[in-house]
């Protein structure tokens, strides 16, 4: 297939340029402890300088692949599938979601919401980064919002982004892993006098699984 023809797929969803995908248990937010399938997905331009997967920054690294043979293996393992990147959203996703729609998964997606919101989700991570915000409808549509905490100033964020979600959206603050140490306590002490949101840790890093 000529590139043209293999990037005019990618435009159109019909492929992805596919990092990696694994079964494994969700380790973060409202949906911890959950068996589920990952579709990791290239390609990100938001570049959080603390981002603990940015070999996925670049799509050309990884391979376009057929949605329909992201589909059959997804479909094979679980019926929970969560989407993440990279950032997904850079690609359009209905023709994936709505491929694993017709096997009756349940799909969650894990954003920084700064693209168009695309494809048909049961739940919507919504984490914002401070270089590209979310669109209006990502805030509109979030069932969760995860903000990411490096230092105290990213508590004010946190707060800036809860006031623009919807009413119904659960507000989780989780620590940057690689300062947890300093941070948890920070998070634990806001929480505590700050009880509308709550404390999301990477349970997947503790227990030594992807």
């Amino acid at each position: 297939m000529k590139k043209e023809e293999i990037e005019q797929l990618v435009n159109e969803g019909k492929m992805l340029p596919l990092m990696e995908e694994f079964y494994t248990i969700q380790g973060e937010g409202f949906h911890k402890g959950t068996a589920a399938y990952f579709i990791r997905i290239g390609g990100c331009d938001v570049g959080c300088h603390w981002c603990d997967v940015k070999e996925s920054w670049d799509a050309e690294k990884h391979p376009p692949t057929a949605t329909e043979q992201i589909v059959e293996n997804a479909t094979k393992y679980s019926d929970t599938i969560v989407i993440t990147g990279g950032e997904p959203l850079t690609w359009d996703m209905t023709e994936l979601t709505t491929q694993l729609k017709a096997k009756g998964a349940q799909l969650h997606i894990e954003t920084s919401g700064a693209y168009e919101l695309t494809g048909v989700w049961d739940w919507i991570c919504l984490s914002p980064k401070k270089l590209k915000f979310p669109t209006q409808k990502a805030y509109d549509k979030a069932h969760e919002l995860k903000v990411i905490v490096f230092n105290k100033h990213d508590l004010k964020f946190a707060e800036e982004q809860a006031a623009k979600v919807n009413g119904e959206c659960i507000l989780y603050l989780q620590p940057e892993w690689s300062v947890r140490e300093k941070i948890i306590p920070l998070i634990v002490d806001y929480v505590m006098k700050n009880p509308k949101w709550k404390v999301s840790l990477q349970t997947h890093k503790y227990l030594n699984i992807p």
